[in-house]
């Protein structure tokens, strides 16, 4: 039984540990360059003690080489450190560049089994029965996600009461002023050739989200492509579900 939980806390340490490896290694890497400095500073009257004494030996100017050889030796702990602090800086850097890597792969796969699997239900079903489905998948979004759980954010850019698939936040406009954000924002994006998810919310009044600025439409994929359903809040309030016919893709620019 005891070996039972020391293997589960083994397990779990090596796992929080490979789950934060940059967090820990940039932490490590900081804390080492400060060490560095303070080990360097320590190093000084040491080695300018040192330097006094061959200056008297040689009862002359040292030259820069004689200087080094007297000195470094005195710097050996502080260079250690240091070389492993910067290991471990670039280490971090490293893991993220991995991490990023693989999470725009794994976004790639998925935004594509999503529009194969859109278009075959459009392609087995038809329009309008695929509208059908999004209807239920937006009643349901408003269902489990009630407007009664958040601040309804006021955009002044309308008064009716929207849903945002993917932010998952409630906010008041209207159906034309989304509309015209959506057309503004594809003649941007024949000359700056993609616009990102941040821009958009700019666009219609919210504010930016964290990974909004690495999701983007690109001109050589899709344009920008609104869906809206109909659908009541739980106090029967209409509410306008804003979707994304074509998802923007994680772009990291």
């Amino acid at each position: 039984m005891n070996n039972i939980k020391i293997n589960k806390l083994f397990y779990s340490v090596k796992s929080a540990i490979k789950k934060h490896s940059p967090e820990i290694l940039t932490g490590m890497g900081i804390a080492g360059m400060i060490t560095t400095v303070v080990m360097a500073v320590r190093a000084t009257p040491k080695a300018l003690s040192m330097l006094d004494e061959k200056r008297n030996e040689k009862e002359d100017k040292l030259t820069f080489a004689e200087t080094v050889k007297t000195a470094w030796t005195c710097y050996i702990p502080p260079m250690i450190m240091g070389t492993v602090s910067i290991i471990c800086l670039i280490s971090a850097a490293s893991v993220s560049t991995r991490r990023h890597a693989a999470l725009a792969t794994a976004y790639t796969l998925s935004e594509t089994a999503m529009r194969e699997y859109q278009e075959k239900v459009i392609e087995t079903v038809g329009e309008k029965k695929e509208q059908a489905v999004y209807d239920a998948i937006a009643k349901d979004k408003i269902k489990n996600d009630p407007v009664s759980e958040h601040e309804i954010i006021i955009t002044t850019k309308g008064d009716t009461l929207c849903y945002d698939a993917i932010s998952g936040r409630y906010f008041k406009s209207d159906i034309n002023k989304l509309k015209k954000a959506e057309n503004d924002l594809n003649r941007q994006m024949r000359s700056e050739m993609f616009i990102s998810l941040n821009e958009f919310y700019s666009e219609i009044g919210l504010s930016e989200i964290p990974i909004g600025d690495y999701l983007c439409w690109r001109i050589d994929k899709a344009y920008i492509d609104l869906e809206f359903s109909s659908q009541l809040d739980e106090n029967g309030t209409p509410c306008l579900v804003l979707r994304y016919r074509t998802a923007p893709e994680y772009y990291p620019n």
